[in-house]
């Protein structure tokens, strides 16, 4: 089944190219952010409160470096379960000077298809090891998590509308070249107030949820930290 996806915010990821990616100087988040979102479903006209997302930043000691330890919590509400049950934990320690990703856990369980991952980065030998092997990365690769934080810290006044920001991201063994695509600026209104925002839409890799393509848009805050404010995206499940 075929559906719309809308997350908003209730309290993404995102030419001048991969270098964007290599400069680890964060000034759109600090620890202790928490951020809390509500996910919609839509069927026809109607609108069904289906989710909840959470994502907390904390600051914390790993091998010897200082790291943000970020946590993205998903989950469907009960009410929704019958149709699609999703209980998501993603976690990454990203080193604080670089904004690379140390280390990368996620524990999903979406409609009863189970994923583990445990990946530890060595950015200097350019490796990734998980359970299964080690693997050759490029430099500056992210995670699922890490890339959004460090997508916050793109500077999107260099770009113009369709402009592509290349990355490359880490995931399931596998090392994947995506990219964001910039759309522009715009003010958006949602049931929690009206919004300046930056627009993009990111490559997507086909997963048990999301389809693959640029089927995202993201709109973000239109300042210094750039905190997403609404997601929307087709679903398959069913």
């Amino acid at each position: 089944m075929l559906a719309m996806l809308t997350i908003m915010l209730g309290a993404g990821v995102p030419a001048f190219g991969q270098d964007d990616f290599c400069k680890g100087k964060n000034t759109s988040f600090l620890a202790g952010e928490q951020l809390f979102y509500k996910v919609y479903y839509n069927m026809g006209r109607i609108w069904v409160g289906a989710g909840e997302v959470s994502f907390s930043v904390n600051a914390e000691k790993m091998q010897g470096r200082n790291v943000y330890h970020i946590i993205g919590d998903g989950r469907t509400l009960k009410s929704y379960e019958w149709f699609y049950k999703v209980r998501d934990r993603y976690e990454s320690y990203v080193d604080m000077e670089t904004l690379l990703p140390v280390r990368f856990i996620r524990n999903v369980n979406e409609g009863g298809f189970k994923i583990y991952n445990n990946v530890s980065f060595n950015h200097v030998v350019g490796k990734a090891t998980t359970q299964n092997a080690t693997y050759k990365i490029p430099r500056c690769v992210q995670d699922v998590l890490s890339a959004i934080y460090y997508a916050r810290n793109i500077d999107y006044s260099k770009y113009t509308p369709g402009a592509k920001i290349p990355f490359s991201m880490f995931l399931d063994d596998q090392v994947y070249n995506l990219y964001i695509r910039y759309l522009g600026k715009e003010r958006i209104e949602t049931k929690y107030g009206t919004f300046n925002t930056i627009k993009f839409s990111p490559l997507l890799i086909n997963g048990t949820i999301f389809k693959g393509g640029e089927k995202m848009t993201v709109w973000v805050t239109d300042d210094q930290n750039h905190v997403p404010v609404r997601i929307d995206s087709p679903i398959t499940v069913g």
